[in-house]
């Protein structure tokens, strides 16, 4: 065992049978277990840092090339909001989405160096490993988001700087990419092999984004696909996201019932995950 994974092991075990006889210890001790494997997770960026900025190529191409076409074709109606206005928030939810989604990958990697056997044999509740992989996703995805807001300044996009909405935004990446990082988890847990992950999560990511409000309304969509979309969390990720952005933005579902939609997604994936993380194992 390395000396990182025996500190981390050393954090989950420490004082948990005096907690367990006290619920409000046994919570202060579940919260600092998530916070544990956060930022055991948060360490690897330091040996791969390169990781963050190439995630951030392929969003950048999009609003640069795709965004800044479209903007002078005005194929697409976007109200009283120029096309690049419309379609930052979007960018940014598909580079947390980009980001997120690849996550369950590193949980097949522990498998492999047998890290998952000494987290399931540790007294650390499974749901604490689920979310501090989630919040950690979360954190990477933060990073993200400061690039696609600096993109967005030199493209001139009209960026909103109010304190409460870019505290919104950050709330809305963060809960976000904790949600598509459990969906990964899942799909990992169901896979279990390297190959047929990249090859699951290849075919995820583009019909997500595209079913979505990310780069054009749900009004022009057919019937069919207004259906899925209504179902799609990236939906209400970049309504939430086009509010808190874009000065004038505006909520078309409100953002109390974004902020449930997905928080309600992240409760029932999150549940699903503790159910079938233990399987990675076998």
């Amino acid at each position: 065992m390395s000396q990182e994974q025996g500190v981390l092991q050393e954090d989950l075990d420490n004082s948990f049978y005096q907690r367990k006889m006290n619920p409000f210890l046994w919570f202060a001790g579940f919260i600092n277990k998530i916070f544990v494997i956060t930022e055991f997770e948060i360490r690897k960026l330091k040996h791969d840092p390169t990781e963050l900025i190439t995630r951030a190529a392929q969003p950048a191409l999009w609003m640069i090339v795709f965004g800044e076409v479209f903007t002078r074709v005005r194929a697409i109606p976007t109200g009283s909001l120029s096309y690049l206005d419309f379609m930052a928030p979007g960018i940014l939810a598909q580079s947390v989405l980009f980001v997120a989604i690849f996550y369950g990958i590193s949980i097949i990697w522990e498998r492999d160096l047998g890290i998952i056997h000494k987290f399931l044999a540790s007294p650390a509740p499974r749901a604490a490993l689920v979310l501090g992989k989630a919040l950690s996703a979360g954190v990477r995805a933060v990073s993200q988001a400061v690039i696609i807001y600096l993109l967005s300044l030199l493209l001139k996009v009209n960026l909103s700087w109010n304190l409460w909405n870019l505290l919104g935004i950050l709330f809305v990446v963060i809960i976000s990419a904790a949600l598509f990082s459990t969906f990964s988890l899942i799909v990992a847990c169901v896979v279990k092999t390297r190959e047929r992950f990249m090859g699951i999560g290849q075919v995820l990511t583009m019909p997500l984004f595209f079913a979505s409000n990310a780069i054009y309304p749900i009004a022009i969509m057919p019937d069919w696909l207004k259906a899925i979309a209504h179902f799609n969390p990236l939906t209400y990720e970049v309504d939430a996201l086009r509010t808190f952005m874009i000065g004038g933005g505006t909520s078309v579902y409100g953002i109390g019932f974004d902020f449930a939609a997905l928080l309600i997604a992240m409760t029932l994936l999150t549940a699903i995950a503790v159910k079938l993380y233990p399987s990675i194992a076998r």
